[in-house]
């Protein structure tokens, strides 16, 4: 099979250039696109040389319907509103749009899905093997333990982050409620402050930290009676999540049309 041809959406961010360099030293895919924002000053820059390789003649492009003539897929960890721009545009070219975006609202989500009857995507809020191995731990101890565990997410990234909690938290949240069964968003609680009363029994709570240089830290404690237990990940290297990304999106090509997630990559779903 030929190479999977890959649009990298964000060329010129930190994650955009990591994913430039993971696709450099990975065989069976190649960069055909480096999509940036229309206002962004890097436009017609050499990608090559933004992510730090030698030049490879492929400048970063505000026009994602010309980069996606002569693609297979779009590696898109932007900001919500790029992301939700390039959905439509990834589904009428039949491209793989693998999501590693964060911050994305419930309507964002819906628009996403949308197009899944049509389109293939791979979402998920953290493309690491680590995390979603983590995921899938978190799930099963909190099916295993009854809510006199309380669940709290604790977790820590860089200060230039701008949403919180992470999606990371989020995706260990949302598994942590499906070991449960109980829907999150009636469970979820994001902050505290001031005169908060005693915790509700099976909340499951967030705090988030924010500093430094930090990749990406990430813990799950379950304190019950007199015993805690604590799962955590942490994240030395953005390549984890662009090497995450690149598997993701040659696993799904050729896949019928519907919305897939890290798990389902890995063969660890359910």
């Amino acid at each position: 099979m030929s190479d999977m041809r890959l649009i990298v959406a964000g060329a010129g961010g930190r994650m955009g250039r990591t994913l430039l360099r993971a696709l450099h030293e990975t065989e069976g895919a190649t960069v055909v696109g480096a999509l940036e924002a229309p206002d962004s000053e890097l436009l017609g820059e050499d990608s090559g040389v933004l992510a730090g390789l030698a030049p490879n003649g492929i400048p970063l492009s505000a026009d994602l319907w010309t980069l996606s003539k002569d693609a297979d897929g779009i590696l898109d960890f932007t900001v919500p509103a790029a992301t939700i721009a390039n959905v439509a545009i990834a589904a009428e070219r039949g491209l793989v749009h693998v999501i590693g975006t964060t911050g994305l609202s419930a309507s964002d989500n819906a628009v996403i899905k949308s197009v899944t009857s049509r389109a293939i995507v791979v979402q998920s809020g953290n493309m690491s093997l680590g995390v979603n191995l983590l995921a899938a731990l978190v799930k099963q101890v909190a099916k295993s333990l009854d809510d006199d565990f309380d669940i709290e997410i604790l977790e820590m990234h860089h200060r230039a982050k701008i949403d919180a909690p992470s999606g990371t938290a989020y995706l260990l949240g949302q598994a942590a409620a499906e070991g449960r069964g109980i829907a999150l968003e009636g469970k979820s609680v994001r902050s505290r402050d001031g005169y908060t009363g005693a915790r509700n029994r099976g909340d499951i709570g967030f705090a988030t930290l924010r500093g430094g240089t930090v990749t990406g830290e990430h813990t799950v404690i379950f304190s019950g009676p007199y015993e805690r237990i604590e799962l955590t990940h942490r994240a030395e290297d953005r390549m984890i999540f662009a090497r995450g990304a690149i598997k993701a999106a040659c696993w799904a090509r050729g896949r019928k049309p519907g919305h897939y997630s890290m798990a389902d990559v890995l063969g660890i779903g359910g």
